[in-house]
């Protein structure tokens, strides 16, 4: 048995303290979580506006997470461009996911991934991810919803609930599966596809609390004033509970 101070006494403190932190920092990012309405889904090359003057606008009109989704960059690439994005997340106190990418994704420090149904299975993202960061998962059908495993996956996006030329080949869903994830989720979930400022209503009328954006806020002249119109739209962030 090691006397009180020894070296491995020391070392097991360490370690245990070090644990408590990355258990706070998984408990604060899933609190954030969970009071998110309002998700920004950009590439590293937005239309309109550079990265960072991106983020600025919509964080200023409301948005709470974005996400960075490039499937054209290679991971240097999109890591150099994925480590400006969390510093500046940071400053504004944004969460901040990389898609499909772990390796970058941890190599940034990010607030968690987003995995699609067809890239790595959410219990080996996890498992490479550890505990306390975010983890999503892309649903398209009614099973894939009743499929998720809260404690592994954090949170869903449900769509694409309209047709959108960023899911070439994808079909829509229509609102019946938001009305399917309102009524059976048991993690928060965002309805995504063609969310606008004219399709918002109607997802949040078939029971979505939160919802996805991607063109209507990246592409637009006005980023803050398109994120503002939609946030306005939204139901105030839930009280406790998977809304």
């Amino acid at each position: 048995m090691l006397a009180p101070g020894a070296p491995g006494t020391a070392r097991a403190g360490l370690r245990d303290l070090r644990a408590m932190g990355h258990q706070q920092r998984g408990t604060d990012l899933r609190a954030r979580l969970a009071a998110a309405r309002l998700y920004l889904c950009f590439d590293s090359a937005p239309a309109t506006h550079t990265v960072p003057d991106l983020i600025r606008a919509a964080s200023a009109g409301g948005v709470d997470i974005v996400q960075l989704r490039d499937k054209r960059l290679s991971d240097d690439e999109l890591a150099a461009v994925a480590n400006a994005v969390r510093v500046l997340c940071e400053q504004l106190g944004l969460l901040f996911i990389v898609n499909d990418r772990l390796s970058v994704a941890a190599e940034v420090g990010a607030d968690g991934l987003h995995v699609g149904q067809e890239d790595m299975p959410p219990e080996q993202a996890r498992e490479l991810l550890g505990p306390d960061a975010l983890l999503g998962l892309s649903t398209h059908l009614p099973a894939e919803i009743d499929a998720v495993e809260p404690g592994l996956v954090d949170y869903i996006g449900v769509g694409p609930v309209h047709s959108t030329p960023t899911k070439p080949g994808r079909p829509a869903v229509g609102l019946d599966l938001v009305r399917y994830a309102a009524a059976n989720a048991r993690v928060p979930f965002f309805a995504i596809g063609g969310m606008d400022r004219r399709s918002v209503p109607e997802a949040v009328a078939a029971g979505a609390g939160r919802v996805c954006v991607l063109r209507a806020i990246a592409e637009a002249e006005d980023p803050e004033q398109a994120a503002r119109e939609i946030a306005e739209l939204l139901p105030p962030a839930p009280q406790g509970g998977v809304p």
